[in-house]
């Protein structure tokens, strides 16, 4: 091969290189995020920023409302509630409910209106790294993330970044933002109604009210509070979370 054929074999695959160092840098800072977020609370989410410009430039004045709350405050009923919305297989996989995204595909071909397959872990992943919206290339970026960021944060973080980060209405974030807007109490003092009527809202936040619900709400409500107290959790970690609060006593 001569200099010349050389140097324009390099000309192409420098962009292809290019590329490559761009998705390794990428793709470690994401992963030390990730990392950081094991340990420590976002002061932000681009939800939240994303939201809070869309107010702006409608010229609508609405106040963020987030209140950060440890998993532990948050008592049984209220997290098996979200989860029986949610993710009710939670425990069962690491980010990806293959289950439910075979259910999807079973249901592609009828008339039915297809349910979601999201997973807690991946709307945990979108809202703390990606972008709201209907998409087929962030629900692809999802996939990839949520596995590693499950397995990293493991069930009990994943579960109490997912209570404090998930849309629940106008400028509101968060489980203890919801509690209060809807109920005026903090999350300790939800009752099982209460908790049912919140996790029934989420396919549609911004849309729906849990003092007021509507007959698809109604549904779910109804079936929140039979299969709630059948989900299973972390419970080693609720349990050493009743075990501090007996010493505290």
């Amino acid at each position: 091969m001569t200099r010349e054929s050389q140097h324009q074999a390099k000309g192409r695959r420098a962009p292809y290189a290019t590329v490559r160092r761009c998705a390794l840098v990428i793709g470690a800072a994401w992963f030390g995020a990730v990392l950081l977020l094991r340990f420590l609370n976002p002061p932000l989410t681009p939800l939240i920023a994303i939201r809070a410009a869309e107010y702006a430039l409608r010229n609508e004045r609405v106040a963020t409302r987030w209140e950060w709350v440890p998993l532990s405050d948050v008592p049984l009923h209220v997290q098996q509630s979200i989860v029986a919305a949610e993710d009710a297989r939670f425990m069962d996989h690491w980010g990806i409910d293959l289950s439910a995204v075979g259910d999807v595909i079973d249901e592609s071909g009828s008339r039915r209106k297809p349910r979601g397959a999201s997973t807690i872990t991946m709307q945990t992943v979108k809202n703390l790294f990606l972008w709201p919206g209907r998409s087929y290339i962030r629900k692809a970026i999802e996939g990839i993330m949520a596995p590693i960021a499950g397995v990293v944060w493991g069930k009990r973080r994943t579960l109490e970044l997912y209570l404090n980060v998930i849309e629940w209405g106008e400028g509101i974030y968060g489980i203890q933002a919801a509690s209060s807007h809807y109920f005026g109490r903090p999350v300790s003092q939800l009752n099982i109604e209460q908790a049912a009527a919140l996790a029934a809202i989420l396919p549609a936040p911004r849309k729906l009210s849990p003092r007021n619900l509507s007959t698809a709400s109604r549904q779910r409500y109804d079936r929140i509070i039979r299969e709630a107290s059948a989900v299973p959790l972390p419970m080693n970690f609720y349990l050493q979370a009743q075990a501090r609060r007996r010493a505290r006593s």
